[in-house]
């Protein structure tokens, strides 16, 4: 059975963010500065903190965004979601203002401001949010309406995932990485999303169906339940739940293509990383792990070839033959 440990940590290694690591809490930093700066805020309460996939450790290269949860524990109950993103909006476009071809770096969106950061390549996405009534989580903008607010729990997330790769020998992680990659080679820039993916992996472990010895051992077992999970959703309409709000599930914004896409890419992974599993052939294992990882953000391939195989997964020929009495003298020199 092929199981190209090496090739998998390289793989890992290969999108893992670059200078996105250290970009990305700098660009954070900028924008939590203005926010806890301005006084109405302050008077609010405003602690702002990093959560998603950043926070989280599973971004793959690149990172494009980082998600802000500003936290306001003392706002008062009148102030509407709409107000809050208004106050945003002036704090954060008085203190960024416009980038070089003169475009506001500020942009308004459903629940939260986007800030650009041209010189990082990155955006920093800043997300109010106030205590819900049950006084353990918290309640950010609802979309589309600007007097209601919808409950969620993203540190609860983190803390998940942290307790879920500790149970698996830090497999975890590696695997919501390997995961949110797959997506991205096979679907694009298609939804379901990442996060979708990344909820969808969780459950799949937290189900007691992934289990491995190995990277390669654990990424089939995963990508199997997985499909799984995106097969109920799409034909049968059984959500996936959220495991940060007991009684409710991640809801998504994709087509009926995109979904029947999802559920019969994911289908076909899974098939191909289970017979790559079993493949005795190291090369054309590789092969097979390659065309579902595809390329990272730097448009390299992200699983590399196992020693002594060409790109095409044939193994290279030997110069020498076994038994031979003369073999090729070498290029290097030594004195």
């Amino acid at each position: 059975m092929a199981r190209l440990i090496q090739q998998f940590k390289d793989a890992l290694s290969s999108i893992e963010p670059g200078d996105d690591k250290a970009n990305a809490p700098e660009a954070h930093k900028l924008v939590r500065d203005a926010l806890v700066a301005d006084a109405k805020l302050t008077e609010y309460g405003a602690d702002p903190v990093l959560i998603g996939s950043y926070k989280r450790s599973v971004s793959i290269k690149r990172i494009k965004d980082v998600d802000v949860f500003v936290r306001l524990p003392q706002i008062p109950d009148d102030v509407t979601s709409q107000k809050i993103l208004d106050r945003f909006f002036r704090v954060l476009h008085d203190e960024f203002g416009t980038d070089a071809d003169g475009h506001r770096r500020t942009k308004r969106q459903d629940r939260s401001l986007q800030v650009s950061f041209p010189e990082y390549d990155l955006y920093v996405d800043a997300v109010p949010a106030r205590p819900h009534a049950d006084g353990e989580t918290w309640e950010i903008p609802q979309r589309g309406d600007e007097d209601e607010w919808v409950q969620t729990n993203p540190e609860r997330l983190t803390a998940l995932s942290t307790e879920m790769n500790a149970a698996h020998d830090g497999y975890y992680v590696p695997i919501v990485k390997l995961i949110r990659q797959t997506r991205r080679a096979q679907l694009g820039t298609s939804k379901p999303g990442g996060f979708f993916f990344e909820i969808a992996t969780y459950q799949a472990f937290a189900s007691g169906s992934v289990s491995g010895t190995d990277h390669a051992s654990y990424y089939a077992s995963a990508l199997g339940e997985i499909s799984r999970l995106v097969t109920n959703f799409v034909d049968y309409g059984i959500d996936v739940e959220d495991p940060t709000l007991s009684g409710n599930s991640i809801r998504i914004r994709a087509t009926d293509d995109e979904l029947s896409a999802a559920r019969d890419r994911f289908a076909d992974a899974a098939q191909t990383a289970r017979d790559a599993l079993s493949e005795e052939d190291e090369g054309q294992a590789a092969l097979a792990f390659r065309g579902l990882l595809g390329k990272n953000g730097d448009d390299e391939d992200v699983f590399p070839m196992p020693p002594g195989f060409n790109e095409d997964g044939i193994k290279r020929a030997s110069v020498v033959s076994a038994g031979a009495r003369l073999v090729p003298a070498g290029s290097r020199t030594f004195g």
